[in-house]
């Protein structure tokens, strides 16, 4: 069911962990970039229109309007299950707590006497929220995508998600309802790129944003991509990863219900076991039979996510060389299920999100631990974050200098500016003072 990749002894690269070595999935983003390129084109030039085209070709569903009408909204939350309106009320609850204390506070720097430079934290003025459809229903990703932004103090939002032709063209109920109560009452039936480009140029009913963030298929990454520059993103997420860095005292039970966790999200979601104990890997692989057969979406997704080349059980040495393997892997969730795991995973520098011993599961963190969901993929963790207040901030420095402090460092300025060979930069330093400019000042 399961790969195995064996990276003991000899078989261990002396020059460190090339990423091409492990298991990683089949993504082509820049083949999808020409799909979704006229797809985008058209929604820049229909607007509406064109959206309501696409909801029929690639949602079967025949719509009139983008966007839902607000009794709809309403009406999904006064429908909603009062036990999962109690657990997204948690969920909510815990995001809040977690990301308010993200919030960057504006500091001042007096640099000379009279020459201060302050750093101000500016929400971005506008911004669409993708949350996906299709397999599953996402309410958690409203949640992780809209708490950071209203933390961040944006003061405009949208959420899309795609039409559902179960619920008269509309995006699921429990979406609506997570939407409703967020607050947010600006939503459209949109999927795909065709959202990403309805966020970009506007529409006739929805107007166009600064940034778009939240996971999607390769469509929506490869609408990103595209777009990136007229709008900021994110990231370009691909499907779900898990990694879990285990030693012999881990719990095969754990484990294997773990990387399933992962696995049923999509055929292409990665699920790999890192670790320097062949028992337990003999014991994982034992363990995924017995789940696999007991759980729900085993052959459209389960069995082909964990058959994948994206997933696989790699064999080390030890410990060390599995830190290795998983920094070079760079997992969007990363498990350390191993003696002293606290101490372990404080050693680790490329995770999006890392979920601490036995009782931190990362299903943990797709609802209630109070993190973000919403995290790098593909390797990207070696240099992007997850989603967080942070993503939504620009920092802006404000220059505020005397005629005093000028003076004391225009001798610099001119010598730099002449350095480059860009003498204006210097005259319009000089301009300001009617005095030379003393040598080395």
């Amino acid at each position: 069911m399961i790969s195995r990749i064996d990276l003991r002894g000899d078989a261990f690269p002396v020059n460190g962990i090339d990423r091409d070595l492990l298991p990683r999935a089949e993504l082509d983003v820049e083949a999808a970039l020409e799909k979704v390129r006229p797809i985008c084109d058209d929604v820049h030039h229909r607007g509406t229109a064109a959206l309501i085209d696409y909801a029929e070709r690639f949602d079967g569903v025949k719509i009139d309007r983008v966007r839902v009408p607000a009794e709809a909204i309403t009406k999904a939350l006064a429908e909603l299950d009062p036990a999962v309106r109690a657990a997204l009320e948690e969920s909510i609850r815990r995001a809040r707590l977690v990301h308010r204390e993200q919030r960057r506070t504006d500091t001042t720097v007096q640099v000379v006497p009279g020459g201060t430079v302050t750093e101000r934290w500016v929400p971005v003025q506008r911004v669409g929220l993708y949350v996906p459809g299709g397999r599953s229903v996402y309410p958690s990703s409203v949640v992780m995508n809209v708490v950071p932004a209203q933390e961040a103090g944006v003061p405009s939002m949208a959420v899309a998600s795609p039409p559902q032709a179960d619920f008269g063209g509309l995006p699921h109920p429990t979406i609506l309802a997570a939407c409703a109560l967020l607050g947010v009452d600006e939503v459209y039936a949109a999927g795909g790129a065709q959202a990403v480009a309805m966020f970009a140029y506007g529409t006739d009913e929805c107007r166009p944003v600064n940034m778009v963030t939240g996971p999607g298929n390769i469509w929506v990454a490869a609408a990103k991509r595209l777009l990136k520059g007229r709008i900021g993103i994110d990231a370009e997420a691909g499907p779900t990863e898990i990694a879990v860095l285990a030693d012999g005292t881990a719990d095969p039970v754990h484990v294997a219900a773990d990387l399933i966790s992962q696995a049923e999200h999509d055929p292409l979601a990665a699920s790999v076991l890192v670790t320097d104990s062949e028992e337990l890997a003999s014991a994982v692989e034992k363990e995924l039979a017995v789940q696999v057969a007991a759980t729900k979406h085993v052959d459209d997704r389960i069995v082909p996510a964990l058959g994948g080349r994206q997933s696989g059980i790699v064999l080390v040495d030890g410990i060390e060389q599995g830190l290795e393997v998983v920094d070079a892997y760079g997992a969007e969730h990363l498990e350390i299920q191993t003696a002293d795991a606290a101490a372990v995973a404080a050693r680790v520098r490329n995770a999006g999100a890392i979920f601490v011993g036995p009782y931190s599961p990362v299903s943990l963190g797709d609802y209630a631990a109070g993190s973000n969901h919403v995290l790098p993929t593909g390797g990207c963790a070696c240099h992007s974050s997850g989603l967080s207040v942070q993503s939504f901030l620009r920092g802006i420095h404000v220059v505020d200098y005397t005629r005093e402090a000028l003076a004391d460092v225009a001798g610099h300025v001119v010598t730099l500016a002449e350095a480059e060979d860009l003498p204006a930069h210097g005259a319009a330093v000089k301009a300001r003072f009617d005095w030379k400019v003393p040598d080395g000042k």
